[in-house]
């Protein structure tokens, strides 16, 4: 039997939802270095006044690049969980997630070339 809405239980559980944010923002070499371009972006953007629309993908990018790594994270988590001395295949599990990370973060950079060299090279042009 399901148990009742509880907005206690729901406010709890957004605050094990943001520690696992914090966790992986404090504790994970990459995510620091994707935060630093995050906040390199978002100056950018600022400089060079993104449209709405524009801000709106930057942001989706933001958020998708952080996801992936936040996913990575606990995949990798659970693996050395269940398998902590090497095996093969524990390794091909984190060898694909962390390229599911690489996949979007690419993407991810290909959208802001795709948006600011344009701006780019219309305020360096004469």
């Amino acid at each position: 039997m399901k148990e009742p809405f509880s907005l206690k239980k729901r406010l709890k559980s957004f605050c094990y939802a943001f520690n696992g944010i914090l966790l992986v923002v404090k504790k994970e070499h990459n995510a620091w270095i994707h935060c630093g371009f995050i906040v390199a972006v978002s100056i950018a953007g600022y400089l060079f006044s993104l449209s709405k629309l524009e801000w709106i993908i930057v942001v989706a990018c933001f958020g998708a690049v952080l996801t992936m790594e936040a996913v990575n994270t606990a995949c990798e988590k659970i693996v050395d969980f269940i398998s902590p001395t090497y095996h093969q295949q524990a390794g091909e599990i984190k060898d694909i997630a962390a390229g599911a990370v690489l996949i979007t973060a690419i993407a991810a950079a290909i959208i802001g070339l795709l948006i600011f060299v344009p701006k780019i090279l219309s305020a360096t042009s004469f």
